[in-house]
């Protein structure tokens, strides 16, 4: 009865093809979401994720990177003495005001105060040491590419910012944050364009160790001494997972990101078993005629079920080849688009589950494959 399947799907496949397409087009479209999904709310780790660095120190209870406030220089002090630090390096993030050309009006900014040394852990990944070094103008940013348009202006533009004037002095890939547009500046310029009263302290510092295996019993330590001076310990993993997790379940938007997975999920089934069980009702009368020859339901039920996960099985390979090409044209137009193995996995398992439960509801069909259907 297997090769029969198989040998059935390939000699009807005209009639098996729609149940496919529906299955790639599910499955492209949940591999496509979670390609968003991972693109846009891991944008709010990407100072984690671009940065080198086996710890981080901020304010107790900081759940993302833009909730963070000036810490005391206690924590950098407490680190330098950990026999397993081998750098602490500060990291400054404040708020600012872009005034760009008059048409595009004030723009609302996210400034990362950084080291210009060209071994910096800050943003390690993303920038080349001489972009990095250009920062050592002063009062010279850097803007992510795909923000030029945003703020409106190119390479040596200048802008106000904070109250004070500023120039790009290049740009670089990877920086866009979640939530707004980020700009890099040296650790000199933005203690210039904070107008706090904490001008002067940080909001984080990054902690290179020795021997990073060591991550969990340093922010152990840390931990401990941070109770008294104000500053909690995360390893770089848990910070950018309390980050990604934020966005996605405290701000709402990830219920939003929920449903609009199960609604994938209910229409592709639904669409499936409909055209499954047209391909099903087409070949009735050969099923009736097997069982006139003495093949049980049961048997021809198993046919029916292989027949959903072979259109299953096309239906991931073509849904996959098919979200390879979206998401690579995605990332060349800038949109935040990015997959992982274990998503691509889940999102496969769940077009499975799709196409078998499209096989189970069209089983139903199979009550018409009467013998007495071929008298007629």
């Amino acid at each position: 009865m297997v090769p029969l399947a198989r040998r059935t799907l390939i000699h009807e496949w005209r009639r098996f093809l729609p149940s496919g397409f529906a299955v790639a087009f599910s499955g492209l479209l949940l591999l496509v979401q979670a390609a968003l999904v991972l693109g846009i709310f891991g944008s709010a780790a990407v100072y984690v994720r671009k940065s080198g660095g086996d710890l981080w120190l901020g304010f107790p209870g900081t759940q993302s990177i833009e909730l963070g406030r000036p810490i005391s220089a206690q924590a950098q002090l407490a680190a330098l003495m950990d026999p397993a630090v081998a750098r602490v390096e500060p990291f400054n993030w404040l708020d600012g005001d872009w005034r760009g050309p008059a048409d595009k009006g004030g723009v609302s900014v996210f400034i990362s105060g950084i080291d210009t040394r060209p071994d910096a852990l800050m943003f390690a990944d993303a920038l080349t040491p001489d972009l990095r070094a250009r920062l050592n103008e002063p009062d010279g940013v850097i803007v992510d590419r795909a923000d030029l348009a945003k703020l409106g202006l190119a390479i040596g533009g200048q802008a106000i910012l904070n109250g004070h004037r500023v120039r790009i002095v290049g740009v670089g890939n990877g920086l866009r944050a979640l939530g707004g547009v980020n700009i890099l500046t040296s650790l000199d310029t933005a203690r210039r364009l904070d107008n706090g009263e904490h001008a002067e302290q940080v909001a984080y510092y990054v902690v290179k160790l020795k021997d990073p295996a060591q991550a969990d019993a340093v922010q152990a330590r840390l931990d401990a001494q941070g109770t008294a001076g104000r500053f909690q310990a995360w390893t770089r993993d848990d910070f950018a997972r309390r980050a990604v997790l934020y966005w996605m379940f405290e701000t709402g938007a990830g219920l939003g990101v929920m449903f609009l997975a199960f609604v994938v999920v209910l229409v592709g089934a639904v669409i499936t078993s409909q055209t499954l069980m047209g391909a099903v009702a087409g070949s009735i009368r050969e099923y009736a005629t097997l069982h006139a020859l003495g093949v049980g339901v049961r048997a021809l039920r198993r046919v029916v079920l292989e027949q959903a996960a072979w259109v299953g099985a096309f239906g991931i390979l073509v849904g996959g080849l098919g979200t390879l090409i979206v998401v690579a044209l995605a990332q060349r137009r800038d949109v935040p688009a990015q997959l992982s193995p274990m998503i691509v996995l889940v999102c496969a398992v769940l077009v499975m589950v799709i196409a078998l439960l499209s096989g189970l509801a069209a089983l139903r069909t199979l009550r018409k494959a009467d013998p007495a259907l071929l008298l007629r």
